[in-house]
């Protein structure tokens, strides 16, 4: 069998040449989410990369003389290294729609609407924000449900609409930067071969100061302002208490999922385990509502096995009586994880052609004069994260191409990968939603209505995050270099 890497009879191709694939693939992006907007993610992209990777291959096989034998190696190769990523992200789809479902979650959301009053709900609309995207894993799903109601608040209270959208915002990036049942979360980690927690642990060094200096922020400007009552924040809370039995009891899976993500225990074991316990939570304090998501009148045996079932691995929508409570409480299981995984996929597919040709080597050797220096390292590459996000419009993408063309030079020079995995988070993760032809940018300012360039000052942690990253390298903390060959 072939190796992967450049054999002698190929040629190494050009700057030029290497850029085409990128150019073609910034192109093509362009007018997909100008044609499909927010539903570029359902295969849009997707067709996108699979063109881009046959441009690549094309290119490199009619002018660099590579085999095509070895870009189906590499291709198989970047597939199989993400194999574990994909069954991770499937296990999420189950854990978000069992942590729904068994009210786990609408417990969470219940208490902490409680905090909220009008000197303090900027700060108080972050946090919860940030608790519900840390327990469901998505921004979108936050923004979209809760947000939604906080913006109403917010106007109630007489906030500008971009202080309520950016408060929202913040903790929403916060919470899916962090939660390890993010996608996002889980691509940056698995690009970069970083063990998800250990890339979760690394990132409260820059992630934790961010967000502390944005609610110091919020909570200023909350006391700076004169506000009315929460009666519609009230009116939200009592119909999601009669949609759902709110129970202390339930706080057993997050803080069980707590104990084993701190015993660092695999993160295949501990979501299976969590999405485990909400499913026999669901059982004991919602078995009406798993008989409605069965359809069946009679809630036996037979009710609740379909029902869970059901919230596991497919979407599932309970009628609530309140339009933003029935978005909130809408899942999508395991199925609804297949369009990421699809996305992964053709993106591995792109990303082997790029390593295969040598493509990817011309282009990281672009950078790698530049980056002889830690803070060099990590200021490139989080300006090339930004870059890409504007360029591609996908922040998936920019997380695959960012901690692909980074990857060797930051093994070359001695640091370890969740450096690379932490400033790629830092760097498009959260600036994702600050581009308005992006899908994060024209996805939430639909959502909130609000025009992306009109809450952009107000995302305090998104605009914080890459700076603290910087920051962070230029400090040295808690960065080690296994040589000294380079150093700061």
């Amino acid at each position: 069998m072939e190796h992967i890497e450049t054999t002698d009879t190929a040629r190494r191709p050009s700057l030029a040449l290497s850029l085409v694939p990128i150019v073609v693939m910034v192109v093509l992006l362009f007018f997909t989410i100008q044609t499909f907007g927010s539903d570029a993610l359902a295969g849009g992209s997707q067709v996108v990369l699979i063109t881009t990777t046959a441009c690549c291959s094309a290119l490199a096989m009619l002018f660099c003389r590579v085999k095509w034998k070895k870009i189906e190696e590499a291709i198989c190769t970047n597939i199989l290294g993400v194999a574990t990523a994909l069954l991770i992200l499937l296990l999420i789809g189950a854990l978000s729609g069992s942590w729904m479902i068994s009210g786990v979650v609408p417990t969470l959301i219940y208490y902490g609407m409680q905090i909220l009053s009008p000197t303090f709900f900027l700060a108080s609309t972050c946090v919860i924000c940030a608790i519900i995207s840390v327990m469901t894993g998505s921004s979108w799903t936050t923004i979209a449900t809760i947000g939604i109601a906080l913006m109403g608040i917010g106007n109630a209270q007489g906030f500008d609409m971009g202080w309520t959208a950016g408060a929202i915002i913040s903790g929403a990036y916060f919470g899916d930067k962090i939660s390890p049942l993010s996608d996002t979360t889980v691509l940056a980690s698995s690009t970069t071969g970083t063990p998800l927690f250990e890339h979760i642990r690394y990132m409260m060094y820059t992630t934790v100061p961010s967000m502390l200096l944005t609610l110091l922020i919020f909570t200023v400007a909350g006391f700076l302002h004169e506000g009315a009552d929460t009666a519609q924040m009230m009116a939200f809370a009592e119909s999601l208490k009669g949609a759902f039995d709110i129970n202390l009891w339930l706080m057993i899976v997050p803080v069980a999922t707590g104990i084993l993500i701190a015993k660092r225990v695999s993160p295949i074991i501990t979501l299976f385990t969590s999405a485990l316990l909400a499913g026999i939570c669901a059982i004991i304090f919602q078995p009406e509502l798993l008989r409605e998501i069965a359809g069946m009148d009679v809630a036996n045996a037979r009710a609740m096995f379909k029902g869970l079932f059901m919230t596991f691995y497919g979407s599932t929508q309970i009628e609530t009586g309140n339009e933003a409570l029935n978005s909130l409480v809408a899942t999508r299981g395991m199925a609804g994880m297949m369009d990421t995984i699809w996305l992964i996929i053709c993106a591995m597919c792109f990303g082997g052609a790029m390593t295969a040709s040598g493509m990817l080597g011309t282009l990281t050797s672009v950078f790698i004069r530049f980056m002889k220096r830690r803070v060099g390292m990590v200021a490139s590459t989080v300006f090339s994260g930004i870059t890409l996000n504007i360029c591609t419009a996908d922040q998936y993408i920019s997380i695959i191409l960012t901690g692909n063309m980074f990857k060797e030079i930051y093994r070359k020079n001695g640091y370890e990968s969740r450096l690379l995995s932490r400033t790629t988070e830092d760097a498009v993760t959260v600036t994702s939603v600050l581009v308005p032809w992006n899908t994060c940018g024209m996805t939430q300012a639909t959502i909130l209505s609000v025009p992306t360039l009109v809450y952009l000052p107000y995302c305090f942690f998104n605009l914080i995050s890459p700076l603290m990253s910087i920051f962070m390298a230029i400090l040295g903390y808690k960065i080690k270099q296994h040589h000294e060959e380079n150093p700061s």
